[in-house]
């Protein structure tokens, strides 16, 4: 028996994780014996006992698909579009597929819907056909095997969270971040803070966003790269080099933020508003 369930869909920052846990039939009983439910109704402590329990229970097995910040802006700003239920469904493919090919014999799944509950079991079961799905929403209130994914995927995102590693060197950045959902005001205080008017957030936070959108577009610098189209230039203007080397003033191929902030505040040598 397999359960998915996911984690982080609503966030502006972090990862999405979808997981998926399996279990034998007869070993359902000492399954829904552990107290699982909905990660989401239990606390932090509990979930964390249940995760590292699991885990070293030959019972039960897990995997997780992390789609990173990152991963999901370049696939929803790209100019072929990809959605997240795309992603969403691409990643519990990949966990089905990914069991399936560890040798386990899966007869039963039981999904927590994406969209509407009946189109999701049908796509499911046409890429899957030996298998009988059960799409439900709220699944991971209702089914153990799908609460224990759920605790997998919570856990996995929020350890993604804590554990991040900023790639942004010489850069004082807080871990106040809030909950990371877009309402929350301490974290719109945080994204406020840490949005840099040329170069956007750090990779935690999902460009794609609308509240990310919204506070670059009122607080980043407005920027033009030259174009092929030379004549669509506007009076009073310039254009940023479209190659980031002909800023590399030392030759080694890094180009810091000095350096792209000076160019966007006066044209550079050849542009076109000379």
């Amino acid at each position: 028996m397999l359960g998915v369930d996911e984690a982080g869909r609503g966030p502006v920052l972090g990862p999405m994780v979808y997981a998926c846990a399996v279990c034998p039939q007869r070993e359902l009983g000492w399954l829904g014996g552990l107290g699982l439910a909905d990660s989401k109704v239990l606390k932090e402590e509990r979930r964390e006992q249940l995760f590292e329990l699991m885990a070293g229970d030959a019972r039960v097995g897990a995997r997780a698909e992390v789609l990173s910040a990152a991963e999901i802006s370049a696939q929803m700003l790209r100019r072929e579009k990809v959605s997240l239920n795309a992603m969403a469904m691409e990643s519990t493919y990949a966990l089905i597929d990914g069991v399936l090919a560890a040798g386990c014999h899966v007869t039963e799944a039981y999904i927590d819907t994406l969209g509407d509950p009946k189109a999701h079991r049908e796509r499911l079961a046409r890429r899957f056909p030996g298998i009988a799905f059960t799409v439900e929403t709220k699944a991971d209130a209702k089914y153990p095997i799908v609460s224990a994914a759920s605790v997998v995927a919570k856990v996995s995102r929020d350890r993604a969270v804590r554990d991040f590693e900023f790639a942004e060197a010489g850069v004082s950045i807080s871990r106040e971040l809030g909950s990371g959902y877009p309402a929350d005001p301490a974290t719109k205080k945080w994204l406020l803070e840490h949005c840099d008017p040329v170069f956007g957030f750090p990779n935690l936070v999902r460009f794609s966003w609308q509240t990310a959108k919204t506070i670059i577009t009122e607080h980043g610098e407005e920027a033009r790269f030259v174009h092929d189209e030379e004549d669509e230039e506007e009076p009073g203007g310039h254009a940023l080099p479209l190659s980031f080397a002909e800023l590399d003033s030392n030759g080694d191929g890094v180009v810091d933020r000095k350096e792209f902030h000076e160019a966007a505040r006066s044209p550079p040598s050849g542009s076109l508003a000379e």
